[in-house]
């Protein structure tokens, strides 16, 4: 792992997945001993610097809970040509050795938080139950990729990425993978065009309790309106706080 230290209380951290090296940015709480810490996984074709994850991570920062976002093999600043290396198996491998660089480190806790948007959403809940997450938040996330264009062909919605070399096989579908999984917060908007919304009513009937189902009226996948935003980043916020701090505070 290589870290550079700044002084601002966001860390760029480098580490390795799988021979990748992949970079990401740890927003501490910069007087809270041992925070518990959310770990952020964006959508397919995102990266690790969308201004949700960014704002969702300055706010968790504030309340005391760490937030470690990055991008995951093939895109943003991380290696890998996106086509060669992006599947939901790899992108869990990513996710899970983020979270071992976090347990690395001797000032986070051992608490830990997903945050999952679109694809990153089916991320965190795969790999929940490995994490031992003790709060899950996915905004938008589908339970399996047929269906989803975008998921089984990146090219229709994005033709300027590269198709040479060998593509690996992005279909999935994680719903037997729900059965067991807590403290979910699902978020999803009823025009969301890209996932359906129906993905959101499987994922919460399917999950355990505490769960809770936030609906927003007429919202698009990229959560474009500015109310839902806020809508979002108020629910994340109150369910972090309520499942990770307590738990924080009460562990050893």
């Amino acid at each position: 792992m290589v870290e550079f230290e700044s002084d601002t209380g966001c860390h760029p951290i480098a580490f390795s997945s799988d021979g990748f090296l992949l970079r990401g940015v740890l927003h501490r709480p910069p007087k809270t001993p041992a925070p518990p810490v959310v770990i952020g996984s964006h959508g397919l074709l995102s990266n690790g610097s969308s201004p949700k994850q960014i704002a969702l991570a300055k706010r968790c920062a504030a309340c005391g809970i760490a937030f470690f976002r990055f991008d995951h093999r093939g895109c943003g600043h991380s290696q890998g040509l996106f086509h060669d290396v992006t599947s939901l198996a790899q992108r869990c491998r990513d996710l899970l050795n983020a979270a071992a660089t976090m347990a690395a480190r001797n000032d986070i806790g051992p608490v830990v938080g997903l945050f999952g948007s679109s694809m990153g959403g089916a991320v965190s809940l795969s790999a929940a139950k490995t994490l031992g997450a003790r709060a899950v938040v996915t905004v938008a996330a589908p339970v399996r990729s047929r269906g989803i264009a975008a998921l089984e062909d990146p090219q229709m919605k994005n033709p300027a990425l590269p198709t040479q070399g060998h593509v690996p096989p992005r279909t999935f579908d994680i719903a037997g993978q729900l059965h067991g999984l807590s403290h979910v917060l699902i978020v999803h908007g009823s025009a969301d065009a890209v996932v359906p919304v129906e993905n959101a009513h499987e994922i919460h009937r399917r999950v355990g309790n505490p769960k809770k189902l936030v609906i927003q009226p007429e919202g698009d996948h990229r959560m474009s309106d500015p109310g839902h935003q806020q809508m979002f980043a108020d629910q994340a916020m109150a369910w972090f706080r309520r499942h990770l701090l307590s738990q924080s505070e009460s562990t050893p």
